[in-house]
């Protein structure tokens, strides 16, 4: 391990000491905001140590066995212990890497999840439902909670477009590569002929802002509309203009909500989602400047690009970005999706790795 490696884990072993004596000091809930942060970098720094420790141990431990080596009785036993040493070693020095990548400050949040129906008409709306209870069903699992925000449904069943707050720990960082043009591959239930239909969805996940102050919005750039909501809802919510459509005028970016009996709540779940987005925007921005000079084919953030397709008649999901095939889209569907999840995550790192090597080359 390179010394300017080692370090780097030195100075995070001593920040753990300064972090516990200030959690221990008198009067550190004084300050909570000061606090929570203590708190947060402690949890986050913890483990990365824990880890070091460990290779330290390990590291004596080959020493040790190395010194055992020259006792013929001991031998055999120092061999074994060098063996295991050495082995421990190699497999710590792996997730130490791992602990070493630059950290998404989003990771942690909860989300905004948006389906949109594309090309395909009802057939890719009734597939939009489709991926929505996919990912409710994902969620589910993870023992996150789904809050629909906004849906315009379609005739046939689905939506056409379909908003859900996800809110969970570690929400973000699961879901956060699913944003892309989903593709499906199936005979529709209106298709007399039996004929394989090809229809497609976009889906964008987003971090919640902690709260809308982080994104700065100007008042004076807002077009605020309030209007009666339609569709289902009873009888109160369909005689007051309790629905709200909020326009960034800048950006163009218009946001509605219409699911609460609540003017006041549907205007500051609109407000939330539109800031939502407009970091996002701002993010992906970021991303693709920083892309020009180095491509990365995960977290590009680039909607247009067609991410995954659903192959329903020979039950198969591909995520095209790492070349994944699954036959076993009925579960997936179900909300099976954490092999999928997972193999994006471990080629992302594998990314910031190759990064990370390039950088201190």
């Amino acid at each position: 391990m390179k010394t300017s490696i080692r370090n780097k884990f030195e100075q995070l072993r001593e920040r753990l000491e300064e972090l516990d004596a200030l959690l221990a000091s008198e009067g550190v809930t004084g300050d909570m905001e000061q606090y929570r942060k203590l708190t947060r970098e402690h949890a986050d720094i913890t483990p990365v140590v824990k880890l070091w420790q460990d290779f330290l141990r390990a590291e004596a431990d080959e020493k040790s066995a190395e010194e055992l080596l020259a006792d013929p009785e001991m031998r055999e036993l120092a061999q074994s212990e060098l063996s295991d040493a050495r082995e421990a070693q190699t497999r710590i020095e792996a997730e130490l890497q791992i602990a070493l990548l630059p950290k998404d400050p989003n990771d942690e949040r909860n989300l905004f999840l948006e389906v949109r129906a594309g090309t395909g008409g009802d057939e890719a709306a009734l597939f939009a439902g489709d991926l929505l209870r996919m990912y409710t069903r994902y969620a589910e699992r993870q023992g996150w909670r789904v809050e629909i925000v906004s849906m315009s449904e379609s005739d046939l069943g689905g939506y056409k477009e379909v908003i859900a707050r996800v809110v969970g720990q570690g929400a973000f960082s699961k879901l956060k590569f699913e944003s892309g043009g989903h593709r499906v591959q199936r005979v529709p239930v209106t298709e007399t002929q039996g004929r394989i239909h090809t229809s497609a969805c976009t889906v964008a996940v987003m971090p919640e802002a902690d709260e809308v102050a982080e994104v700065n919005i100007n008042p004076a750039d807002l077009r605020i509309d309030t209007f009666r909501a339609s569709g289902a809802g009873g009888q109160h919510i369909n005689k007051t203009d309790s629905a709200v459509r909020i326009t960034h005028i800048p950006t163009g970016i218009v946001v509605e909500c219409q699911d609460d009996r609540s003017q006041h709540r549907n205007k500051a779940q609109a407000m939330s989602v539109l800031a939502s987005r407009i970091m996002d925007a701002q993010t992906r921005a970021a991303q693709q400047k920083e892309a020009a000079t180095r491509k990365s084919l995960i977290g590009s953030g680039d909607r247009s690009e067609r991410i995954r397709t659903y192959n329903f008649p020979q039950g198969r999901i591909t995520d095209h970005r790492i070349n994944v095939t699954l036959y076993k889209l009925d579960a997936a569907m179900d909300g099976d999706i954490g092999e999928l999840i997972d193999a994006l995550i471990t080629e992302h790192q594998t990314e910031l790795l190759a990064a990370l090597t390039e950088d201190n080359a």
